[in-house]
């Protein structure tokens, strides 16, 4: 008996799956499959592995180090995996010893710009069968289940900023090597501040219709391309769906637009906000509401003169009301914080408005409006899609358990009196670090050793003498 099937890992789904999978390979000729799992900074990590090893993978799926979950933005190891008591308290990952990735078969695709390559997502398990509790897929089908327990499923819809620029120098010399390594130097695509204009758009569009058909080869619900107000800045657009399926495909855009990109010397960066002059920054727009079991959107307002249903008011009330700890996971970067600025479309305090593009929280809602939802508007698009997605989850879930309010709409959203969001990732660390209804929602484990690589990125950075310090201070004193 494999791994997979001693500790009961399958669905009845994933089972039936796997035999489909079997045959696609077959059928599409699929010679190597990449096996990959997101780790805690939403990048895919993994093996590729021939495609006849594929029943063996099945049964008991791949080892790989677990400290590779022990790791911050720099890929440096920041968790001791050596010393007899580390930071989390976790001996499973003493030495860097070895967990189970284990394929999830609903998830397979062909990759289209590479040739006979498979791509599948996993899950992380201890040798025992246990869920590795640092695993964030884990973590969000967790808090989806919990919020199918009351009976409603998350719809999520993806709007999603990020920077296109064309590589000049891809930066492979020895000496750019390094842990982060030096970033390719790049140009423009466009000049920007033409908003949606179709010239600048044509400019883009090779490269554009590139991605497109990587992005829909890969069967993920685009709605729309679009050119974005700053330098080289665009934007695409995702159906919403239900459940697991926005995280996952939000991970597989990710990751496909960065490698098609490159392929062609282009350089896709998610980074909220890139050193490149007269830069705009690019926020991640997640658009959320709850279904019924019988599929019926529940915040739709039942009168013309409410702005969403009660359920709809309450979930708002706790998205609000758990601003602060949750943009750890909505905003993980020390970077994404130079996005919440006033009077620049972003917010910069936790309010809510009616189709108000400077809250936080954007109310788009109508009596019979089968779309009625919440468009929260903090996020960066570098989050990893299942934190930030489960924090809403969680924050939503709080509001229906304390039937919170949250107050009045707001106009004139920079000027209200509203509690601030944090204005760096140390202050966001510090309220989550502090939030007891999100360590009851992920665990003590969870909190702590996300709390503690967060806090090693910022102690790194604090360290680092920055160039503005350089300028200001070098020759002055």
């Amino acid at each position: 008996m494999g791994f997979v099937q001693k500790h009961g890992l399958w669905t009845q789904e994933q089972q039936q799956a796997a035999l489909a999978v079997k045959r696609q390979i077959h059928a599409d000729n699929v010679e190597v499959i990449r096996f990959s799992f997101p780790d805690q900074h939403g990048i895919l990590r993994g093996k590729t592995l021939v495609a006849d090893t594929l029943d063996s993978t099945f049964a008991n799926g791949i080892s790989l180090a677990s400290s590779l979950l022990l790791k911050d933005t720099a890929h440096r190891t920041v968790i001791s995996i050596f010393s007899a008591q580390n930071a989390i308290g976790d001996t499973e990952v003493r030495g860097s010893a070895d967990m189970c990735m284990v394929p999830d078969p609903t998830t397979f695709k062909v990759l289209p710009w590479a040739p006979h390559t498979g791509w599948m997502l996993c899950d992380l398990y201890y040798r025992d069968g246990r869920k590795v509790p640092y695993a964030t897929r884990h973590i969000y089908k967790d808090a989806l289940s919990r919020l199918a327990e009351t009976g409603y499923e998350l719809m999520a819809g993806l709007e999603v900023e990020f920077h296109l620029t064309r590589i000049e120098n891809p930066r492979l010399q020895p000496d750019d090597a390094g842990q982060p390594a030096t970033p390719p130097d790049v140009s423009l695509t466009h000049r920007g501040y033409n908003y949606l204009t179709e010239l600048n758009y044509d400019q883009i569009d090779p490269m554009m219709e590139v991605m497109r058909k990587a992005v829909q080869g890969l069967g993920l619900g685009l709605h729309s391309l679009e050119v974005e107000f700053g330098p080289s800045q665009v934007e695409m657009v995702f159906k919403a769906d239900k459940g697991l399926k926005p995280a996952d495909d939000m991970i597989l855009f990710r990751s496909a637009v960065k490698q098609v990109c490159r392929r062609h010397g282009f350089h896709a960066s998610f980074m909220c906000r890139p050193r490149l002059p007269s830069v705009m920054s690019s926020g991640w727009h997640l658009h959320q509401s709850l279904c019924n079991t019988q599929g019926q959107n529940v915040f739709i307002p039942a009168n013309a003169d409410e702005p969403l249903s009660a359920t709809g008011m309450e979930w708002l009330g706790g998205l609000l009301n758990n601003a602060d700890a949750s943009t750890v996971f909505s905003t993980p970067t020390i970077n994404g914080y130079k996005r919440y600025r006033p009077f620049s479309l972003a917010p910069d305090r936790a309010a809510w408005g009616i189709d108000n593009r400077g809250v936080m929280l954007r109310v788009l809602a109508g009596q019979g409006d089968k779309a009625s939802r919440i468009e929260n508007r903090v996020g960066e698009p570098a989050a990893n899609p299942y934190l930030y997605m489960a924090s809403q989850v969680i924050s939503g879930m709080d509001g229906l358990r304390t039937k919170a309010q949250p107050g009045l709409p707001v106009d004139a959203p920079y000027e209200t009196h509203a509690p601030f969001l944090p204005t760096t990732l140390a202050q966001a660390v510090n309220a989550l670090d502090k939030s007891s209804v999100f360590r009851a929602a992920m665990g003590d484990t969870f909190i702590n050793y996300i709390v503690e690589i967060k806090r090693s990125e910022i102690k790194r950075y604090e360290l680092e003498v920055s160039e503005w310090e350089q300028r200001e201070y070098f020759d002055m004193f």
